[in-house]
């Protein structure tokens, strides 16, 4: 269990200010939840905060499972623990919903072989990146041309074939940060560097890890497919201490050679799953509102942060609604995405199924928990002006959770994207993002990074969250609701 000090809840006396006056942070006239909302959000706070089922759900799956490397037997084991838990704690209408997809691993161990083989001989931690290529049989040992970031790759002028038969090695440090905003900036190099370092004849890549640990881990990830193009040369992320010494190493003016010896590739098509289960609404059931995270993960650690957390989280505040006695009025649909990590694949299978048979409309707003176990800071919505008012005074109900108010603006998560660009309206509940990416993708993504009591806040704010939407009428789309497109109950 890391050390850190446990996040202290501003509890307040929330059934007595059951009649608060809500003050809008926009123009917009103010929204008032009846008392009986509120009645019921604050008792589902309370319980959750005494709750450990999420936690014990998170340590079920990465116990009994582990790693959950999307398209392996490992995922399938996943979408059965799944099926079985949602089915044990009562969910309605469990079910799989089967896509395929191309399968990667990195073949015989996640540990590949690389080493320094001059000036200093030694080896480096360093791990591939998803839909890399394999070394040759015999590996692959080639000089390295320093790059102390993407854009100096992005801007080098190879008139001279600099790069021909070379490993490209970039710099790029990532900053921590709260809100993680770093990560999309300096997972630029992972995402994007391999093809141009192949289309000028380089050899290999290597890039700094992308995340803030300086622990000797390696950090792996999915590089991008242009066009559905695959790589055909390796690409490694090494950790921070070992891209420490290339850097100290390249700044003496000596030249850095390396050797690599990696299997990773493609192996063909394999199936993956989105698992989903119901709390169905009482009124309109036909109104899903869709609460989720992503079942699998990386095979380099158990995933528990990314996305066990994520799993239990959500699973557990609508595990808590059904026990509360009272349905909703809308359906609650949690959504176990299958393969995230490798480019969103189940999230894009569910959308356009849902655009296929017509009934998008039926995803009145959707969020997912894809961010760790820390604390909610945060609660951010993207819906129509009328309907700000609305998360305005949810805001006010959970400030007890310590949770600030942020903009209009922005995503539900991951694998809600395909989803919103439909048209689907979002929200999303920001965790405290400051030590996620010493953990991220990385061997040490493990049970024992969460604190229960963090987890615990999680699930009362997704309780609350998620009872305000799915027990109501609003609609927080720009355009009034059609009934004729919203259909029948069925999935």
């Amino acid at each position: 269990m890391r050390l850190r000090t446990t996040f202290r809840y501003f509890l307040v006396a929330p059934v007595a200010c059951l009649s608060l006056f809500i003050s809008p942070t926009w123009a917009n006239e103010p929204y008032r939840f009846d008392d009986a909302t509120l009645e019921t959000v604050h008792t589902l706070s309370s319980t959750a905060l005494k709750s450990d089922l999420a936690y014990e759900i998170t340590r079920s799956l990465t116990t009994e499972v582990g790693p959950r490397l999307a398209g392996t037997e490992q995922e399938a084991r996943a979408r059965d623990w799944a099926v079985a838990k949602l089915t044990a704690l009562g969910f309605e209408n469990v079910r799989v919903e089967p896509f395929d997809l191309d399968l990667w691993t990195r073949g015989e161990s996640i540990f590949e072989e690389v080493a320094i083989t001059a000036p200093y001989p030694q080896h480096l931690h360093a791990t591939s990146l998803g839909g890399a290529a394999a070394t040759p049989g015999e590996g692959l040992e080639a000089d390295v041309v320093f790059f102390a970031s993407f854009d100096d790759l992005l801007a080098f002028d190879d008139a001279e074939d600099a790069l021909e038969g070379k490993l490209v090695f970039i710099n790029d440090r990532m900053v921590a940060a709260r809100s993680g905003e770093g990560y999309g900036w300096a997972n630029r190099k992972r995402s994007r560097a391999w093809f141009h370092a192949e289309d000028r004849g380089a050899a290999g890549v290597l890039i700094r890890s992308v995340g803030t640990s300086s622990h000797r881990f390696a950090h792996t990830g999915m590089m991008s497919r242009p066009d559905g193009r695959t790589a055909k040369i390796p690409a490694l992320a090494v950790s921070a201490p070992d891209a420490d010494q290339i850097e100290r190493i390249h700044e003496e003016g000596k030249t850095v050679r390396i050797r690599l010896e990696t299997s990773a590739g493609w192996r063909g098509k394999a199936e993956s799953g989105n698992v989903i289960a119901e709390v169905v609404g009482a009124e309109a059931p036909e109104e899903i509102v869709v609460i989720g995270a992503h079942l699998d993960s990386w095979d380099n650690g158990t995933g528990a942060l990314d996305d066990g957390a994520g799993v239990g989280i959500v699973t557990a505040a609508a595990k808590l609604i059904m026990e509360h006695g009272e349905r909703p009025r809308r359906t609650i649909r949690v959504i176990l995405f299958g393969a995230e990590e490798v480019g969103l694949i189940g999230a894009r299978a569910y959308a356009a199924a849902r655009e296929a048979d017509g009934t998008i409309a039926r995803h009145m707003i959707g969020s997912e928990s894809d961010f760790g176990a820390r604390e909610v800071w945060r609660l951010n919505s993207n819906v129509a002006d009328h309907a700000v008012s609305f998360f305005d005074a949810m805001h006010v109900q959970m400030q007890h959770l310590g949770i600030t108010r942020g903009p209009n603006t922005g995503g539900g998560g991951p694998d809600i994207i395909p989803l919103q660009a439909l048209g689907m309206p979002v929200a999303r509940l920001s965790q405290n993002g400051e030590d996620y990416f010493e953990y991220h993708h990385t061997p040490n993504d493990t049970f024992d990074k969460i604190v229960p009591e963090e987890m615990a806040q999680n699930v009362a704010a997704w309780a609350m969250f998620t009872w305000f939407l799915a027990d109501t009428d609003m609609n927080f789309r720009s355009e009034a609701i059609n009934p004729d497109t919203i259909g029948s109950a069925s999935p």
